[in-house]
Parts: C-alpha cells; structure tokens; sequence
C-alpha cells in the first residue's frame, strides 16, 4: 500500500464539468478522480466505470453539466489516523483507491495498491521513477568460453560503476534445431552464430564460479535463460531475477515457465512489432509477474537513426511499468540520453577487447568508457532534478548576491522619515532588496538609520526588526567579522571573541588603521579559500608548485593571526581555522585514495611555522561551493577518516555542523553518531542549519538539523568547545542573520543560573 499526498493528480472540484473529470482520469492513467466541495469534503468518487454506466443510461450527452451530478455517493472511505492494516483491509479486486478524510471529512490523501509504476526489486536494487538508474554490464558470452576472462570482465564492470553483470546461458540442443548441429543448410548468419555459441560457452558449472565470483566481489549477478533447460539450471543455483532476450519476447511458454519463478523478468523489446509487445505484456500481467520493458535495437551495431528513444515514452505507457534501454549502438551517448528520456535501467555491452572475436565485442564498451557512460547518467540523474516550483539553487542565490543588482537609498536618513521613489537607486552588487520590490518600499517609514549608498533588506518591509543584545550561552561564542566592520557588531553586543573571516584582499592590507586599541576578547582567524590567480587552498595538491603556494598562503594566514593577537588580550594562542583541500573536478575520489591525500596535508602543515597558533582544519560538506561553482571535496568529510587524522597527526577540528549535516544528508548516515565520532576532537564550532547535500549556511531552524538534540550531543562531546553562528550572508544589514541565530540558540546552549 502506499500513502499519496499529492492530490492535484486525482481532485477535481464539486462544479467542475465532467469533461474536465475525465479529462483529469485520462491525465492520471489511474481510473478515478475524487469530487470535493470548495471546503476540501469529499462529495463523490468517479471512476471509468461509474462514466460508462452513466452514459448508457442517457437518451443525451452533457457533458458541461457538474460532476456532482454523476460521481458516486456510496464510496468505500478511510480516516487518516487508521492503523494501516485496516485501510489496507478495505482494498478488494473491484477497489485499488482508499480516500482518507480527516475527522472533518476533507480529502487529505489517497492510500492505493502498489503497482508496477512504483517501482519493481531486483535483488538489493529498486527499479522505480524515482531510484538511481539500474546500470547493467552485459558480459553475455564475452568471455569467449575462458571463466578467467568472465572473472576479469566482471572486476571490469565492478571498476566502471556497473550495478550488475549480466550473462547468458543456452543449452544448445534443446534451443537450436538438428540439435544445434552447425549444418551446411542453414543460413549464413545462422551458421555464424551456432560456430560463435559452440565455441564460447560457458559450462553450467563455470557460469555458476562465475556467479559465485560475482557474489564474492560484491556486484549482483545475473543472466539470460534462453531455454526450459538453463532456466532449471539457473533456478537450482538462484537467480535474483531473469532477462528476457529481445528474441523470447513472444515465446509465451517461456515467458510463462519464468513467470511461475516469482522473480521479476527484464524484457528487451528489440526485434518485436507493437502489436506483439501489446501482447506479451497482457501475458504478463495475467501471469501477475513484475517487469521492466527495455527499449532496444537488435541490429548490431544499431544506426543512431534507428534507436528512436522517444518511443521509451509509449513503451512506459503500454507497459505501465519501469522502462529502460538495452543499447548496441556504438558509444556512450545514447545510453545517456536515454536516461534523461525516462530509462531506469541501461544495459551496454563489456569487452576487455574490440577485436576479439564476436559480434558483440564490436559493439562493447571497454572499462574507460563504460565507466564514463556511468559517470554520465549519475550527472544527468542529478540534472534532471524536478518539476516542482522553480527556486534559486544554493550556488545561484551566491552568484545572486555577487552579480546581480539591489535597491540602495541615495541619501542619508533617519528612522521614522518616508521613503520615496527619487531616495531609491538600483546598483549592484545583489546583497540588499532585489529591484522588484522598489514598488513595496515606497511609502515606507525608515525603521533604522540609513547613509546614501546603503542597502535596502528585506527587514526594511517587515514591522519589526531584530535587534542585538547581550547572550548567555554555556561555552565561549563569538560572530565572525571582517576588518571594517568588526567595531559596529562589537558595540551591539558581548561576544567572548572575535572571528575575523579574511579574503586574499584582506591578505594585503595593513591593519594598523582598524586597530587604534586592544580588547578583553579571544581571536579566531579564518583562512581564505580563495587566493588572487584563481587558487584554491589545497594542501594535498599533487602538482608540487600549487602545494608549495598553498603552504606558503597559510603561512601568510598564520602571520596575520600573529599582528593580530597583540590587540586581543584573551589571545593566548589564536585558532586558525582553514579548509585544507583534497578536492576533485569531476567526480569524488575513490575513498582508498584518502589515505594518501591525509598524508601529503600532514605533510603541508608540519612545514608550516606554526609556534604561537593552532591551525583547526574545518570539516567539510561534500558538494563545497566556491563562487557559485560547485567541486567535491573528499577530505574532513567522512567522520571515520577524519577522527583517525585527528588521532594520527596529533590535530583537532573546528566542527562545522552545517558542512557535517549535509555530509550525512549524501551518505544516508547518523548526523548524532557523526558528532559522536568527531566531537572529542572539536575545539570550535561553526553552527548553521542544513537541507539537501549542498543546501549550507542556512539559518537556524530552517534546514534539517535538530538542534535540541544537537546541543545535548555536544554537551556531551564537546564541552569545551567555541562556537560563532555562521549564517550564510549573516553579517547583512549590521550582522542581522547573526543576532537572529543567536537569539534562537540561546534557549538551547543557555547558561544555567
């Protein structure tokens, strides 16, 4: 059973027209809309059955008249709050929808059997609309007769990323008649083909050591019963699932012979006219079995002008199940496209080598490229995304902020004076109001005190503002700062130190003229990430001149930390926090390549003079965000990892709790057990909230992070540890995404009294 809470697909409206009811049944391919009033109560159920025996009824068609005239009254209902066995109770043979009402009567979703369209599972794997694609290696009889080539074509598959290796069992003298024997009466490519098969098969007990080799290293096998007797023979060993050939779409005692299996069938449609996958896939569905329709051209190698991939849409519409393609066409390109065209599943050809012998070797893919073609439909499944409400990506929102343009006054004045339309100029960069909000601002009452050239936020529009105050919280805290505004944010509150966040500007600039006293404070320092000549940090950098200058710019971070600290009389020994590299282009790195990248880091900061700091390598999200542009990072992102650097090179860690959650949120793991795992080695915090796998820097309370859980976890952990509020865009309008995080952590890390 599954719980739909999507209801625009099935609603329609009291006074809506029939027409447009049916219209919205022949849109949802479900057989039934619900009728609701204006006030969400359910009224009526219509379904293609209740239409039909409507219409035979009438002497004339109107279709324009209310739906509630024909929706029937007497539908079978459940209330939401229901223990699921029994709304699942009330499904029969004639009812496959469950409307569940509140106590209220209103239409609050819709509990349906789970069909074919929600997806099927293939061992470990599901096939679904929304599951990664199902990547399949077909080995076939590429292996030439050799079990060692089929063990090395499957390490192949397992390097390039494949799901599964895919094989093929015949037995030749049930399959092929006189026996199989090659007759000089048979046609060329008959010939051809049994001189192939009689040469390259595998015995049944060497497929079944190749399945075993599967299993050991980890990557699903499966295979392709041509025949009653290699289906026995796969059924004694146990098959996950089954592939049928493009050639057995239409051999219905076969079709049927793996159906009475139970185990879901992978159908190729290659070869079949539509009439005969019509009617294989009536068969199926009467046999009940699950199955997944692959689109496919059995010509070897297919012309691209043949694929025809946009019929992967009618196939799903016939099927009414999970599609796919199985390609022979030369490349990896296809294959991709398909997957943007709706395929669940891609099954290409392996080969160690083109030129061996065998039609399929020329149309195989070798590792490199089966491996790019697998990179590419995991970049295309993230691309594809959704098509829900458009909003700003995380990455868009910074570029935002950099190039695009915002609503600035053009002279000074005070709370209380009215805004008018010549006050107001459109300049960028976009860190203020956006330009389409002019109109909103006109008439309104200053709420603060603005100089020409300032920013309008979006606080200007709202009746209150937050204001900052003095804290109490249960370990030192600070907020980050830059140089030219560090005095305006101190003087609105009591922080215990201060976090000054440098760009490579701020690198060159002199810093007598901001500093003309010294403060009862600690000092915190945050490296840049970014150096002028487009240089990112990266202390494991494997071109050694890009390593040197990376050593070298933290050196000049660890100087400045060292002008800085005679203004700071806390200061006794300054952190210095740094994302230290470890990032790649194009894909994450294999995670047995991390040791070695700790290792060159370590390296990195013991050239480093260090004496009178404390350098805090930061953990990191895996998707980082530089400019709006988005690499992976490998690094401080893994909590086991990063533990054992700690303990093995003698460091701790300025814990960032947004970068850390969105590392979870990728990995599907325990963010408590990650604070667990890190926290005894955290000396300082970075706290933001999180959403997604790249959502960072949100304010607190509108991510995915529990808080209240959070607090006890580093109460327990991490005692001792610091913390600033790093809020993305926080320091806007004098600190403002600061002061409103703080004021809602301050309940949860209160000092007691």
């Amino acid at each position: 059973m599954l719980i739909d809470k999507n209801l625009t697909q099935y609603i329609v409206f009291a006074d809506d027209s029939i027409i447009n009811a049916l219209q919205k049944i022949s849109d949802n391919k479900s057989g039934i809309i619900f009728s609701i009033t204006e006030a969400g109560v359910l009224e009526g159920v219509m379904t293609d059955g209740d239409f039909r025996r409507w219409l035979v009824k009438q002497s004339s068609i109107d279709l324009n008249q209310p739906v509630s005239r024909i929706s029937n009254k007497a539908f079978k209902y459940a209330f939401v709050d229901e223990p699921p066995e029994k709304i699942e109770s009330y499904f029969s043979e004639a009812i496959a929808f469950i409307p569940l009402l509140n106590h209220h009567h209103r239409l609050v979703a819709v509990a349906r059997i789970r069909n074919l369209t929600d997806g099927i599972q293939i061992g470990s794997f599901t096939v679904s609309a929304d599951s990664p694609t199902f990547v399949v290696a077909e080995i076939g009889i590429n292996h030439n007769g050799s079990l060692d080539i089929a063990k090395r074509l499957v390490d192949q598959a397992i390097a390039a990323g494949a799901d599964c290796a895919k094989f093929q069992m015949r037995h030749l003298p049930s399959l092929y008649r006189n026996a199989g024997n090659n007759s000089v009466s048979e046609d060329l490519g008959v010939q051809y083909v049994l001189d192939l098969l009689s040469q390259f098969q595998l015995s049944p007990d060497e497929m079944f050591a190749a399945f075993d080799y599967c299993q050991q290293q980890g990557i699903l096998p499966l295979c392709t019963a041509w025949d009653l007797e290699s289906l026995r023979l796969l059924e004694e060993y146990g098959m996950a699932a089954y592939k049928v050939a493009s050639a057995d779409l239409t051999h219905h005692d076969l079709l049927k012979a793996l159906a009475q299996t139970g185990k879901p069938l992978i159908c190729s449609t290659g070869m079949s006219t539509e009439a005969e996958i019509i009617e294989s896939v009536e068969l199926l569905k009467h046999l009940g079995v699950a199955y997944v329709l692959l689109h496919c051209n059995s010509t070897y190698p297919a012309p691209f002008k043949d694929v025809n991939l946009n019929y992967l849409k009618r196939l799903r519409e016939i099927g009414n199940c999970p599609v796919g393609y199985s390609g022979h066409e030369r490349g990896i390109y296809v294959a991709i496209a398909a997957v943007a065209k709706g395929a669940k599943l891609i099954e290409k050809h392996i080969t160690l080598d083109k030129s061996m012998e065998g039609n399929d070797h020329k149309v195989s893919l070798l590792r490199e490229e089966f491996e790019q073609m697998v990179q590419g439909i995991r970049q295309v499944e993230q691309a594809l995304g959704s098509d829900s409400e458009r909003k700003p990506s995380q990455g868009e929102l910074m570029n935002r902020t950099t190039l695009a343009k915002s609503l600035v006054i053009t002279c000074d004045l005070e709370p209380g004076q009215t805004i008018t339309s010549p006050m107001i100029a459109v300049k960028s960069p976009g860190r203020g109001l956006q330009p389409n909000r002019k109109a909103d601002l006109i008439g309104q009452r200053a709420k603060r005190s603005m100089q020409a050239g300032d920013f309008f936020f979006p606080s200007d529009l709202e009746r209150e503002q937050v204001q900052a105050r003095h804290y109490k919280f249960n370990r030192p805290w600070g907020v980050p700062v830059r140089y030219h505004d560090f005095k305006s944010i101190l003087a609105k509150s009591n922080p215990d130190f201060l976090e000054f966040h440098l760009s490579y500007k701020d690198m060159d600039q002199e810093i007598h003229p901001y500093f003309d006293q010294e403060y009862d404070l600690g000092l915190v320092v945050h490296s840049p990430d970014f150096f002028a000549g487009d240089h990112l940090l990266n202390l494991c950098d494997r071109h050694e001149e890009k390593r040197q200058r990376s050593v070298r710019e933290l050196q000049r971070v660890v100087d400045m930390a060292r002008s800085l600290q005679p203004f700071f009389r806390k200061a006794q020994r300054p952190l210095i926090v740094a994302s230290l590299g470890g990032f790649t282009k194009d894909a994450p790195l294999h995670p047995s390549k991390r040791s070695q990248l700790y290792g060159l880091i370590a390296k990195s900061l013991s050239e480093l003079d260090t004496a009178g700091v404390e350098i805090l390598p930061q953990t990191l999200p895996p998707f980082p965000w530089y400019f709006g542009g988005q690499l992976y990072l490998n690094l401080f992102v893994d909590p086991q990892d990063t533990a054992d650097f700690c303990r093995q090179y003698g460091y701790r860690l300025c814990l960032d709790i947004s970068h850390s959650k969105l590392a979870c949120n990728h990995r599907k793991a325990s963010f408590k057990a990650f604070i667990h795992q890190v926290g005894p080695y955290t000396a300082h915090l970075h706290i933001a909230d999180a959403v997604g796998v790249d959502g960072e820097g949100l304010q607190i309370g509108e991510g995915d992070i529990d808080f209240l859980a959070l607090a006890s976890d580093l109460v327990e952990v991490a005692p001792q540890a610091s913390f600033i509020p790093e809020i993305w865009q926080g320091h806007k309008n004098s600190g403002e995404g600061f002061w409103i995080a703080l004021e809602r952590l301050e309940p949860l890390m209160r000092d007691e009294e």
